[in-house]
């Protein structure tokens, strides 16, 4: 019978561990700006090609319809690691943390990303709204843009967007959505 009473008591507190864990991760993720999501490869309504150097990128402004879907393709032309990331200010400040941190660990250099280093440490750096490529390298993101949030892509490799590596969307007239 105490077998029992400790098994029972021992898997409730599994369960009250499990879902605390998910009530206290969720608050964070209603407070975040829309800022659209993943796109289909079968909706995809344009490829933009974006160029990665020294503190810039091309183009540094894109026009986009609200509801399409854009296929980038992006690559890293510079002699260091860079970041393409889509969001908002405020994503990019919250992510800053993150990526001092990868730095900090030895997780990433300036030049190289060490992704068993990042793998083993649970921080692989694989949102579907961002890539973080080592010079040389290309990679795509399919993204449809049906969020209302501003939004815009940046270098949060530290010191990248400090020094001017933000790009910006402007939207058109017209939405493609309907």
């Amino acid at each position: 019978m105490q077998y029992k009473t400790t098994l029972g008591t021992a898997l409730a507190a599994c369960a009250l561990a499990v879902s605390s864990s998910f009530a206290l991760a969720s608050p964070g993720h209603g407070d975040k700006p829309d800022i659209g999501q993943s796109g289909d490869v079968s909706s995809i309504d344009r490829v933009i090609e974006v160029e990665m150097t020294e503190m810039k990128f091309t183009p540094e402004d894109v026009e986009i319809e609200k509801g399409e879907t854009v296929k980038f393709i992006v690559s890293n032309e510079g002699r260091a690691v860079h970041e393409f990331n889509l969001g908002t200010e405020s994503m990019w400040d919250d992510h800053r943390g993150e990526m001092r941190k990868m730095m900090k660990a030895g997780l990433m250099t300036v030049r190289e990303l060490r992704h068993d280093k990042m793998m083993a440490a649970g921080m692989m750096h694989d949102d579907a709204n961002s890539v973080l490529l080592e010079p040389g390298e290309t990679a795509e993101i399919i993204w449809t843009f049906s969020g209302d949030a501003e939004i815009g892509f940046a270098c949060n490799v530290p010191g990248h967007r400090a020094a001017g590596m933000v790009g910006t969307f402007s939207t058109g007239g017209a939405d493609v959505s309907s």
